[in-house]
């Protein structure tokens, strides 16, 4: 049975849409990051960064969500582009793109905007600048085809879709009127039966919601001393 340790946030949800649209059953284990349970010692042993998601399948352990969304599609033969040379570069292209540039650069923006002790107008500035600049990338190729790699829904529209759920959070809710493909896109997958399942799962588990010291602790351990 595959495990997926889930937490309710971008890079969990993105494996959560792969693992209902692919059919595959699976047992989702709630990692509550405000509580610590991404350092607990069994979270550890499956993934040393300490942070979600995570899966097994059997004796198979696997971090990063790019890593999982790539061993689930050559698991399942799902969710991939034909199988050229060319296509499969723009596959990795893409996910990596998402996972160095979009997740990274919103996650910081949200940082300095939300969470940070200390508003500093350039760190602010930098990441959610260098934020939209990534967006404008998916944005363009979004005005080019329905779906990230062409006419086929893959892997890869699940990547960016676990992250623009979140874009008015990282960077105001205006942002939309500047990136109507990246909505169109957004409501479209976010009305499939499978997302609609995958972002129920946040209702399963009481997650911890309020950010008080403890959980600033577990979140921010560099700046736990430190109020915000």
């Amino acid at each position: 049975m595959i495990k997926l340790y889930y937490h309710p946030s971008p890079n969990p949800a993105k494996v959560a849409l792969f693992l209902e649209e692919a059919g595959l059953p699976y047992e989702m284990v709630p990692v509550d990051t405000r509580r610590g349970d991404q350092f607990k010692p069994e979270f550890l042993a499956i993934n040393p960064n300490g942070k979600t998601p995570a899966l097994t399948d059997g004796d198979v352990k696997i971090f990063d969500s790019s890593a999982i969304l790539l061993y689930l599609a050559e698991k399942t033969g799902q969710f991939l582009p034909e199988n050229t040379p060319e296509a499969r570069g723009q596959m990795l292209s893409w996910l990596m793109f998402v996972a160095t540039g979009i997740g990274p650069y919103c996650g910081q923006a949200v940082h300095f905007t939300r969470a940070a002790p200390e508003k500093i107008p350039y760190a602010i500035n930098r990441y959610s600048y260098e934020a939209k600049r990534h967006w404008g990338l998916i944005e363009a190729q979004l005005g080019k085809h329905r779906y990230m790699l062409g006419d086929s829904y893959t892997l890869v529209d699940m990547a960016v879709w676990g992250w623009a759920t979140r874009i008015p959070f990282a960077l105001g809710e205006e942002i939309f009127s500047q990136i109507p493909n990246i909505k169109r896109h957004l409501d479209e997958i976010s009305a499939r039966p499978a997302a609609q399942r995958a972002m129920a799962l946040k209702d399963q588990f009481a997650f911890k919601a309020e950010m008080d010291e403890e959980a600033r602790k577990f979140l921010f351990p560099q700046n736990a001393n430190l109020v915000a």
